[in-house]
């Protein structure tokens, strides 16, 4: 894929600048951005022609002929809502941008269109009691709850088969059969569906043991089947490869005010008072990539958490990456979050 950030130009750049821009990068667009990062228009070829008509100079100042109402996309588009709002008014490009208009990517035409096909396999973990979401899970399994019109799990799948995904192993215990009856082997998404089934409870990583061993030889994708979220797993895998990590953890940023003001002090002498700080820190958001090396080091039939697993790795050298999440991201634990999760 093209880097993105080779085609932001300032504010103060002249039209010879842009032009290399569009020459040089090929992705028939330039990003202008002021001292904060926040988009502030856009340059096509078209742009430039227009400008040259009007017998501006090579030197004029990008600000004079940019395009400053462009199309955006949001950090929390899906893949298809990207394609639609680019449908709607005909572009092969669309800036992607935060909240507060910062831009962090650009995504093309030419690449939501394209048809990716992974073999890598993908292990979805169904096998939990749901117990906080009782009595909801008394007679279901909680990735058979629905949200929208549709199982929270049925929905995970659907976005890895989207992303190019097809080999795919779930792992049950509680209400099995239900699971197995709604997804059968995958024939209806067509996909393949294997079962690992645990007869007791062996955490939220020691399923993975009970894997065949003909998996093939390439990082296999393991994701909480309780959550929803638009991360692209396609870009998730290609950060892990291109990391060089033996796992990557998926996390996101969690933050809490202290609702008093904090006090240090040396001895009796107050040293500083900071009044409500927050303080800032990066959790598990229950989705990974494992190379095969750390799998086969998981004993068969024996509990096993995920940070655990992945803390034991970490103490003998082994390198875990994270990839923070921006995207949207829910985890469906309690009521609470069920119940945001419809709305």
């Amino acid at each position: 894929m093209h880097d993105w950030r080779k085609i932001i130009l300032k504010q103060s750049d002249a039209m010879q600048r842009a032009i290399e821009v569009l020459n040089v990068e090929s992705l028939q667009i330039a990003l202008v951005v002021d001292d904060s990062n926040r988009l502030v228009g856009t340059i096509t070829d078209g742009d430039i022609r227009r400008a040259l008509i009007k017998h501006l100079s090579l030197d004029t100042p990008v600000t004079q002929f940019m395009f400053t109402t462009p199309t955006l996309a949001s950090v929390d588009d899906t893949k298809d809502e990207m394609l639609e709002k680019m449908n709607k008014v005909g572009i092969m490009q669309i800036p992607i941008v935060d909240e507060n208009k910062h831009v962090v990517g650009l995504e093309t035409l030419q690449h939501l269109l394209e048809k990716k096909r992974f073999e890598n396999p993908v292990f979805l973990m169904a096998g939990g009691f749901g117990t906080r979401l009782q009595p909801l899970t008394d007679h279901i399994p909680k990735p058979l709850l629905t949200v929208g019109n549709k199982p929270i799990l049925e929905t995970i799948l659907d976005q890895f088969i989207g992303a190019g995904f097809h080999n795919f192993y779930i792992s049950t215990h509680y209400k099995a059969e239900m699971l197995r009856d709604h997804f059968g082997d995958g024939a209806d998404w067509d996909v393949t569906i294997n079962y690992i089934h645990e007869d007791r409870p062996l955490g939220t990583a020691g399923a993975l043991g009970l894997l065949p061993d003909d998996l093939p030889d390439m990082p296999i994708l393991m994701m909480n089947g309780d959550l929803l979220t638009k991360v692209d797993f396609s870009d998730l895998l290609q950060f892990h490869v291109e990391s060089g990590g033996d796992a990557t953890m998926c996390v996101r940023e969690y933050d809490f005010q202290v609702p008093y003001g904090v006090i240090t002090a040396n001895d009796h002498k107050v040293a500083s008072i900071v009044e409500k700080p927050i303080h800032k820190f990066f959790v598990n958001a229950g989705i990974y990539v494992l190379n095969p090396e750390i799998i086969k080091k998981i004993d068969r039939n024996s509990y096993l958490d995920m940070p655990h697993m992945l803390q034991a790795h970490i103490d003998v050298d082994g390198q875990v990456n994270m990839f923070p999440v921006h995207e949207y991201w829910l985890d469906i634990g309690q009521m609470g979050q069920f119940e945001q999760a419809q709305l």
